[in-house]
């Protein structure tokens, strides 16, 4: 069952928290050059609450709507013009990597009634996955280990362990081989 959230409802310490990050946002993550600062920014997400792995990356203009509702794995990478919608829990297992200008949004307008309340569901991007660029991830959606969802691909529904998955909506076209190595995917 979706767990339901008003915006009308929101709590006050709640609001408040949302627009102090918003601030820092805005004038001490944004403006830090691409290269350089990976470390303040990082700082600046655990200050809200972040749970960050040794080694990560998340560029300059990417967003987290709610950077307490975020966890990375080690090695884990958030890229250009990312936008986490992290109203739910998004959680980024070891080495897995979102591309430039994807979406991660935890939370929609249910349409099964007049008033559309908000809900969310947890994102879960398993170890070694890779979203590509401008793909778009649901609520509730748990992309398996070693899984590429394409460029532009929409995943509203799970992706199994090293699939590819490609297009809108979101199909499987094929098993991902990693060269030189063997996977849970031989089978």
């Amino acid at each position: 069952m979706a767990e339901r959230l008003y915006v009308d409802e929101m709590p006050k310490p709640l609001k408040i928290k949302r627009l102090l990050w918003q601030i820092v946002h805005a004038l001490l993550f944004r403006p830090t050059p691409r290269f350089a600062m990976n470390g303040w920014r990082l700082r600046l997400l655990r200050l809200f609450g972040a749970e960050i792995g040794k080694g990560c990356r998340v560029a300059p203009d990417c967003f987290v709507w709610a950077p307490w509702n975020l966890k990375m794995g080690v090695y884990a990478c958030l890229a250009d013009g990312v936008d986490c919608y992290s109203q739910g829990r998004i959680t980024m297992g070891d080495y897995s990597t979102v591309s430039q200008r994807a979406f991660l949004c935890t939370a929609s307008h249910s349409i099964r009634t007049l008033e559309r309340p908000l809900f969310s569901r947890p994102i879960t991007i398993a170890p070694h996955a890779w979203i590509c660029a401008e793909a778009f991830i649901g609520p509730g959606v748990t992309v398996g280990e070693g899984a590429v969802v394409g460029a532009r691909a929409v995943a509203m529904r799970d992706v199994a362990p090293w699939m590819i998955v490609a297009g809108n909506p979101g199909k499987v076209i094929g098993t991902r081989q990693i060269e030189g190595t063997e996977t849970a995917n031989a089978s």
